[in-house]
Parts: C-alpha cells; sequence; structure tokens
C-alpha cells in the first residue's frame, strides 16, 4: 500500500537581497553626486577665478536645500510611495549634475573664450553653480527616507539592520567606485565631462528603478514563501500604500517635546559632529590634498580610497561591535556609547597631518581618522534605540536636518579658514575639534540612552 507523499515545499526566493544591492549602488551614485564638485573645485577656482569663501559656499548649496527639503520630502514619501517619488527624484538630480557641466567658460562645446570671461559672466557661472547644486539638494531630499522605507518594506525585523548598514556604508563605497573614475576623467577629458558622466549614469539607474523596483506583495520573481518570510517577520509589504506619518497628531506640541528632551538634543548635538567630518571627506578632502598636498588630481582620485576603505571598515565593524556588547550583557547605554566615543577619539587623528609632510604619513592618518569616523557612525541606531514609538518619523527628519546643518557649516567655515590663514592647517583643527565636541555631548549631555516617552496633548 502507497504511503501517502507531503507535497516538497517551495524553495524561498532571496529577491530583497537583490533590491538592497541596488539601493547601495544607488546610494553611491547618490553621495557620489554630492561630490563631484569637490573633485573639479581646484580646476573651477582656477577658471572662474574664485576665492576659497567662495567655493566653500558653492560646496554648501546642496545642504542649504537638503536640510529645508527633509521633512516635506517625508511628507511626500507618505502621500506617494516610495516608487514614484524615488523615480522621479533619481531624474531630477541626474539632471541637476547633468547640467552643471554647462556652465561658461569651461573645456567643452560649450567653451567660451577667456576674453569674453567678463565678470558678470563669471558672477553668472558661480550664480548658476550655486543653483543647480541648490536643487540638487532638493531632489536628494527623499533619497534616505525612501531607502529607510523600501527596506522596511522588504526585509523582516531580525534582518533589517544588516540591509540598513549595508545602504548606509554606500557613503563611503561612493569614494571607492566612483573618485578613481572621476579622476581619470578630469585628466584625460575636462572638469565638465564629470558631470556629464555622472548624470548620465544617474539617467540609466531612472530607467532601470521600475523595472527592478515593486512591493514585496507585488514583485513578479518574489514568490509566495519569501513574501511570507517577510510579512511574519514585521515587513511592510504593500511598500507603495500611503501610510500616516508618525507623530503626525500632536503638531508642533510633540516637536516642543522633542526639542526639549536633554538626551535627544545631545544626540542630535553629537550627530551634528559626526556630519561635520562626513562632510569635510566630501568637499575639502581632495582640495586639501590637492592645494596643501600639492597632488595631481589623477593621483588624489586613487588615493582617496583608502581612507574610504577605512570609512566603510569602520563603519560594519562599529554595528558588529555594538551588537557584540549587548550580546555580552552591556547596558543599551554601554553598547552604543562605547563605539561612538572611541570612534570620534581616533577621528581627531586628522590633526596630526598638520605635523607630518609625507604623502604616506598624511593618508595613514586620514585613514585613522575616517575608520574612527565609521565606527563612531551609530546615529540612525541610537535614534531607533529612543525615539518615541508614535514620533519616530518627526524624531527621525529632526535628527537628520540637525545633522546635515554641517553641510552647510562645514564647508563654509573651512573656506573662510583657508582663505585667512593660506593654510589647512586651522581647518584640520576645526574638524577634530568637533570630534571632541561630539564626545563631550555623548559622555555629558545624552546620559542614559533610553526610549523617550510622550506626555498626552491636548
Amino acid at each position: 500500500m502507497n504511503q501517502p507523499t507531503t507535497p516538497p515545499q517551495t524553495k524561498r526566493t532571496n529577491v530583497r537581497y537583490g533590491i538592497v544591492f541596488f539601493l547601495f549602488l544607488l546610494t553611491s551614485l547618490n553621495f557620489a553626486d554630492r561630490a563631484t564638485l569637490s573633485m573639479v573645485g581646484t580646476d573651477v577656482s582656477k577658471k572662474f577665478g574664485l576665492d576659497n569663501v567662495t567655493l566653500g559656499y558653492l560646496l554648501s548649496a546642496f545642504s542649504w536645500s537638503y536640510v529645508l527639503a527633509q521633512l516635506p520630502g517625508g511628507w511626500l514619501l507618505d502621500r506617494k510611495g516610495p516608487k514614484q517619488v524615488y523615480l522621479w527624484s533619481i531624474i531630477l538630480w541626474s539632471l541637476f549634475t547633468l547640467l552643471q557641466g554647462c556652465t561658461f567658460g569651461g573645456d567643452s562645446f560649450f567653451t567660451i573664450p577667456r576674453p569674453f570671461m567678463t565678470p558678470m559672466l563669471v558672477s553668472g557661472a558661480v550664480l548658476m553653480l550655486f543653483g543647480l547644486r541648490f536643487f540638487l539638494g532638493v531632489a536628494e531630499a527623499p533619497s534616505f527616507p525612501a531607502n529607510s522605507r523600501i527596506v522596511a518594506s522588504w526585509f523582516p525585523t531580525a534582518e533589517r539592520g544588516t540591509a540598513t548598514a549595508i545602504f548606509n556604508s554606500a557613503q563611503y563605497a561612493a569614494t571607492v567606485i566612483f573618485t578613481p573614475m572621476m579622476g581619470w576623467i578630469i585628466h584625460n577629458f575636462g572638469w565638465q565631462q564629470v558631470f556629464f558622466f555622472m548624470g548620465g549614469v544617474g539617467l540609466l539607474f531612472a530607467a532601470a528603478w521600475p523595472r527592478l523596483i515593486y512591493a514585496p506583495s507585488e514583485h513578479p520573481r518574489a514568490n509566495a514563501a519569501e513574501v511570507e518570510h517577510i510579512a511574519s517577520g514585521g515587513g511592510l509589504i504593500e511598500m507603495g500604500k500611503p501610510v500616516s506619518k508618525p507623530g503626525a497628531k500632536g503638531g508642533w506640541p510633540v516637536m516642543k517635546q522633542l526639542l526639549g528632551n536633554r538626551m535627544l538634543l545631545g544626540i542630535y548635538f553629537g550627530q551634528y559632529c559626526i556630519t561635520t567630518l562626513t562632510w569635510f571627506f566630501l568637499t575639502w578632502f581632495p582640495i586639501y590634498l590637492v592645494k596643501e598636498r600639492h597632488m595631481s588630481i589623477l593621483k588624489v582620485g586613487f588615493v582617496a580610497v583608502l581612507p574610504a576603505l577605512c570609512g566603510l571598515t569602520g563603519g560594519i565593524l562599529g554595528g558588529l561591535f555594538s551588537d557584540f556588547l549587548l550580546r555580552r550583557g552591556c547596558s543599551l547605554t554601554v553598547a552604543r556609547k562605547t563605539p561612538i566615543v572611541g570612534g570620534l577619539l581616533l577621528s581627531v587623528s586628522m590633526v596630526g597631518c598638520n605635523y607630518v609632510s609625507a604623502e604616506a604619513a598624511v593618508i595613514a592618518l586620514m585613514s585613522l581618522a575616517y575608520f574612527g569616523k565609521g565606527i563612531g557612525a551609530l546615529g540612525w541606531a541610537v535614534v531607533s534605540d529612543s525615539s518615541p514609538k508614535e514620533s519616530m518619523g518627526l524624531s527621525g527628519g529632526l535628527f537628520n536636518m540637525f545633522g546635515n546643518i554641517a553641510g552647510i557649516t562645514t564647508p563654509i567655515a573651512i573656506g573662510y579658514i583657508v582663505d585667512r590663514t593660506h593654510s589647512f592647517n586651522g581647518a584640520l583643527v576645526f574638524v577634530g575639534a568637533h570630534a571632541l565636541l561630539g564626545v563631550i555631548s555623548f559622555l555629558f549631555v545624552v546620559g542614559e540612552i533610553k526610549r523617550v516617552e510622550l506626555r498626552a496633548t491636548a
């Protein structure tokens, strides 16, 4: 007599890993587009006769609008869903990147002969660059909130931390992937071609986006077993469905409670200090290597890869070390603060560049500093640990806004310092001092890291 056989279970697909890998590549492009002006900054300064202060303002233009557009971008994501909003975000930021290559007086078919480069035309070109960088910030504003929402849709809670770390590490990978490429393009074809190339790559990503990104419940290659795995683990499989924004009820009264909480203010300020390091490496670092260390732009394109690799390694190790401390029974406060404080203290090592002359020593110290910054970059994890459950979106928005104010202040402050002192020594002290301020904030202002409980509002 034949026994009934149990039908074999369908093997679960793993489409979600392809999704997060695509987000990783896209976010790398996102950060590389922010850094294009830092790669061409020396050439642009020579072409237009810009001083360091003007260049600092140009480098900061992105962050002015990026900060202002954070909350509106999040609101738009909640209204329209990440697939539609992110697509337009990619298209627009790619176009604004491409158009930066169309400023007057470059080395392409847009060239205007030097005798005709009047002060008015130069001013117009500078204003055009500033405006395009400003709108680039608006276009990129929804990207990180959209990344978070897509990951929340595609990954169960137990896998979400790793997935978030993957796309967040793209800020370091951007330098590894694109900086050598940009240096080679500038060296061989001129500075304007960098913008055309990066904008074109972005438009290719935009073309691929609708064919690759779906909600888990709608993806043609994700089977029922994978969707069930995601849903049963807490994934929000209806990715495009509009949701109510956390913390929307209560509005200003809730925001006042968040801004009145000492621990959260300490976390927000600490993120500002950490992001100061990020924006130094995104903006002035290549210019520092060219102007202060007299490297060619081609060499800078390859040399800058090593600090970025160290930052990438530090970012992964910081998260692993924090989770290791938690598993060993350490409190949440100790597990989060130990890598943050230790990493920021390592970042102060960049000031040592003021006392060495060998290129190898400079790159070693900068690599150590970026490694420390990566270890200490646990801000988003701390926000997840401490924000009120009903206002995580609002708290995260404030956190990102405070942090990215550094994208405004850092390029401008360094521009003034270099212009007044004719040296980067003070600039490195400025950045290193912010690392120390971050340590002070986490040690003496934040206190115990715990979940904030909101008071009832009328």
